[in-house]
């Protein structure tokens, strides 16, 4: 398959950019944090979401999708990027969907994917214990008692944690701190005894939790895959759900760019547009430079998805793509508050809203570091 976008995907993308643009302006996000909104997301902009079939893109007809996979969702995703659309789309679809679709047993997704598809479900993935990324680095427990399970523990950064009607806990059965074996995932009630979680205020302006578990008694059947082989379906998961935030990144860098260069156009000094400048013309070609390779990083990585290539390679591209979208969006959300002046880092203008976005993407599965690294490994050095 060539690395382009053939023509249905190309209409996907363009509907999803006519429905952002016009449905989930940057204003949206605006008046979401000014309001201090209790779900942080507009409902109604997600019912249009799923009307339009974006909730069940990738899995098949049989559980309520439209079997138009990871790449459908890749544009569709992309375009939600550019106005910074806050949307259970990612926690839910990305995410949790992934790991039932990847694990779940044939009730499971027959129950669970076609209420996330229809927008009657949305899930969370409760994963990390700690301010940076180790999957494996799991010390919440889950003791087992006949036919059932009492989970403890504590977990921070659950996207989308405070709205989800169901968690996907990751837990130990077995084993230490930072084995990967030993690590069960887990189906829990948000609202079940022994749940706490507490909505955290994310620079961004978008939703995470810290959550809870006292005693949290579930039944073997909330168990997804195998006991004590969770890591089996978190590691694809995983990066499908890192190729799937870079697909966001590239879009929401994309317009923080394009937004740039109209000011530099627009903005006068001694006389002359700011834009004529050699010195930040040079600035602007180095960011639409980065910005080519990070396009070509993302789209490799979801042909990859569609293509249904080996584990390995998914996995280099994950953090290929991961790793170069979180440093051009880095560059470019920096540069446009550079470019923009003292004008920049005030809330009249929407420029600091994709700085701040680009923080918390990110940290969100893994930093530049974190992915130089793995990139390295999974490259034997």
């Amino acid at each position: 398959m060539a690395m382009i976008l053939n023509e249905e995907q190309t209409m996907l993308k363009d509907s999803a950019k006519d429905f952002c643009t016009n449905n989930t302006p940057i204003g949206q996000l605006r008046k979401l944090r000014d309001e201090a909104h209790v779900d942080g997301f507009d409902r109604d902009s997600w019912k249009g979401m799923v009307d339009l079939g974006w909730a069940g893109i990738p899995w098949g007809e049989e559980h309520g999708g439209l079997a138009f996979g990871y790449k459908g969702l890749g544009v569709v995703t992309e375009e939600s990027g550019r106005t910074l659309t806050a949307s259970p789309l990612y926690a839910s679809v990305w995410v949790g969907g992934t790991i039932i679709n990847i694990g779940g047993s044939d009730s499971q997704k027959s129950e669970l994917l076609a209420k996330v598809a229809s927008g009657d479900m949305l899930l969370g993935l409760a994963l990390e214990e700690s301010h940076r990324h180790r999957p494996y680095n799991i010390s919440t427990k889950a003791e087992a008692n006949g036919d059932s399970y009492s989970i403890h523990g504590k977990k921070t950064f659950v996207l989308d944690g405070h709205v989800a009607d169901k968690l996907v806990v990751v837990a130990r059965t077995s084993g230490e701190t930072g084995d990967r074996d030993g690590i069960t995932l887990f189906l829990i009630d948000r609202e079940a005894e022994g749940v706490s979680v507490v909505r955290t205020l994310m620079a961004d302006s978008r939703n995470a939790a810290n959550i809870e578990l006292n005693g949290v008694s579930v039944s073997s059947d909330a168990v997804i895959g195998g006991v004590g082989k969770g890591a089996d379906i978190l590691d694809p998961a995983l990066d499908i759900a890192r190729i799937g935030i870079s697909a966001e990144m590239l879009g929401s860098l994309q317009e923080c760019f394009e937004r740039t260069v109209e000011y530099l156009k627009e903005r006068k000094q001694f006389g002359v547009a700011i834009g004529s400048f050699q010195a930040l013309k040079h600035r602007a070609a180095n960011m639409f430079c980065e910005i080519e390779l990070s396009k070509s990083c993302v789209l490799e990585a979801l042909t990859a998805l569609e293509e249904q290539r080996d584990a390995e390679e998914i996995a280099k591209l994950a953090s290929l793509a991961k790793a170069k979208v979180g440093e051009t969006f880095n560059l470019v959300s920096r540069e446009g508050i550079q470019m923009h002046g003292g004008i920049g880092m005030t809330d009249e203008f929407d420029i600091g809203f994709f700085i701040k976005r680009a923080a918390v993407t990110e940290q969100t599965f893994g930093d530049v570091n974190f992915h130089r690294n793995r990139y390295g490994e999974l490259e034997g050095y």
